[in-house]
């Protein structure tokens, strides 16, 4: 359930907030006169949600390349990433 918090309480609960937001992972809501104006995150989650959002843009541009027919073929990236990172195969 969503957590909606008015905006005295950063100035006035900042310490609970932070807590809630570390402690839960979960965003807090906050409202101007009544009405949706922030939403903060603990770093952490911000950092998380930042990586989802870059792979999908990644995993996108990826598929757009292959529809394209302008990517690699997959044993060439596997055969790069493994003498890059000295994976063996299985």
């Amino acid at each position: 359930m969503a957590t909606i918090r008015p905006s005295s309480d950063l100035r006035n609960k900042y310490n609970e907030i932070s807590e809630f937001c570390n402690k839960y992972n979960e965003p807090v809501f906050i409202t101007k006169n009544g009405t949706g104006d922030l939403v903060i995150l603990s770093n952490a989650e911000y950092e998380r949600l930042s990586g989802k959002y870059e792979l999908s843009r990644l995993l996108d541009e990826a598929l757009a390349s292959m529809k394209k027919g302008t990517g690699r073929p997959a044993e060439e990236v596997f055969a790069e990433i493994e003498r890059e990172f000295g994976f063996d195969r299985i």
